[in-house]
């Protein structure tokens, strides 16, 4: 392993800036083990404890193949004797959605994103390749998009959240790369066009808008590494002192957890980039490269850009969104979210449906770190029910983000539900520049996140 990272095409090669971590702290980071580091962000790689298979006959249907699905099934798989397991959904190829970001600012070719959910999918369950269509809790059974009705004892909800560009007039993600518009969030595809444009941009410099809208997110520290990275793009270049970069963020912040919040502000003021709060992007003119806000009074203003990137809305998906698993009151029901307790994961009306991933209704919880720290915790949960117990194992809404801030340096943030700071590792200070967070970011968790996908951890 080298001790820098390649720089990305048509990028100067720099050397890593200064960080925290001493000499000795980088004779750790390349060390053979590799569990310390992995550990720091909640992908600890390591094996399950062994325990003896539960028998049962249980009908367990898993809807969704992303990190989520995968994991409980392989873990399932493991730890049952004689379940039926089921999972549902078309998808065909895996997408290493953490790694987008790194794609999106240069520093990863977007081959490295992609992999075969058949590889991932373990011997013995049974992978219907349709989507489910309707889920029918009070009946226990799911219908698919072909009209196939599979009926369950137990299942779990992992489908992922629904990306909602309708709400941004003029969207066109057909255009992602050209005209300056860039979005990380839809596929690699898109992540790779993201950064054409930003590379297009940087060579000549100009006016960036980055953008966040006021809903829940998946990866919510995306907007701000990509803010982060066009500002290090930039200088590396030589135009970040004829280049302008704002953010506009719908909310009164740009991260949820206030010490976060604080930290990426004071660095943003210190970089140049000012932030406009309550300016929500309603719509977008890709040709003229135009974008219009509106603020909560409805007042509208059109600002024209060089580049821009656009973060949207993100909901439940209507088949959870208009099923009766979906919150119906308080401050989930909006996005139709899926309507779990915070602790056990498990759903508040329909005991028999437990809920992983990015579609869960809680406060905290969209990030592949969460999804490793949950998935154990629903997989002993379910098994307790099928055992006729009540759930023991409670989560408590861990999160992860290692917020790149510029080629070499890194923060990694950890937080609970309580938005308390919970650093996995002493020798990692959370708000302060890290080149062993880089690395992590960089090398070493995309094997973490699959040996997660595989039940392994």
């Amino acid at each position: 392993m080298s001790r820098t990272p390649e720089p990305p095409s048509g990028s100067p090669s720099i050397a890593p800036a200064a960080s925290s971590v001493d000499a000795g702290r980088r004779r750790l980071l390349f060390g053979a083990s590799v569990v310390p580091v992995a550990a720091a962000t909640g992908l600890t790689v390591g094996s399950a404890p062994a325990r003896a298979a539960l028998k049962t006959s249980a009908r367990i249907v898993i809807a969704g193949s992303g990190l989520g699905g995968l994991a409980a099934a392989n873990r399932l798989a493991r730890e049952l004797d004689g379940a039926k397991i089921t999972i549902v959904d078309r998808k065909e190829i895996h997408n290493y959605q953490p790694g987008y970001t790194l794609v999106a600012t240069g520093v990863w070719p977007v081959e490295k994103v992609s992999d075969r959910n058949a590889d991932l999918i373990p011997a013995g369950v049974e992978w219907v390749r349709e989507m489910v269509a309707e889920f029918d809790p009070e009946a226990n059974a799911v219908v698919t998009d072909s009209g196939r009705r599979i009926e369950y004892d137990y299942l779990i909800v992992a489908t992922g959240l629904q990306i909602d560009f309708a709400q941004i007039e003029g969207m066109d993600v057909a255009a992602i790369g050209s005209n300056g518009l860039g979005c990380v969030y839809p596929s690699p595809q898109a992540a790779q066009a993201t950064w054409q444009a930003m590379d297009a941009y940087r060579q000549k410099g100009g006016k960036a808008l980055m953008t966040l809208p006021a809903t829940p997110l998946k990866c919510a520290g995306a907007p701000l590494k990509m803010t982060f990275m066009v500002v290090n793009r930039l200088r590396q270049a030589g135009t970040r002192e004829r280049s302008q970069v704002e953010f506009h963020s719908a909310l009164d912040n740009i991260f949820s957890v206030p010490r976060i919040n604080q930290e990426v502000l004071a660095r943003w003021d210190k970089l140049g980039v000012p932030v406009t709060f309550n300016s929500k992007l309603v719509a977008i003119d890709v040709g003229a490269r135009r974008a219009t806000f509106t603020s909560p009074e409805g007042e509208r203003s059109e600002l024209d850009y060089d580049f821009i990137h656009v973060v949207p809305p993100m909901r439940a998906p209507d088949v959870v969104k208009n099923s009766p698993l979906s919150w119906k009151e308080g401050g989930f029901a909006a996005g139709g979210w899926l309507e779990v307790d915070k602790e056990t994961l498990r759903h508040r009306r329909f005991p028999n449906v437990f809920g992983i991933g990015d579609i869960n209704g809680t406060p905290k919880g969209k990030t592949a770190a969460t999804v490793k720290k949950s998935t154990p915790l629903v997989v002993s949960n379910l098994l307790d029910v099928i055992a006729g117990r009540e759930p023991a194992q409670k989560f408590d809404g861990y999160t992860s983000c290692p917020l790149l801030l510029r080629e070499g340096a890194a923060l990694l943030v950890e937080f609970d539900y309580e938005n308390r700071l919970i650093p996995s590792l002493p020798m990692i200070d959370p708000l302060q520049d890290s080149y062993f967070a880089w690395v992590m970011k960089y090398r070493l968790l995309k094997p973490a996140y699959m040996a997660v996908a595989k039940g392994r951890v």
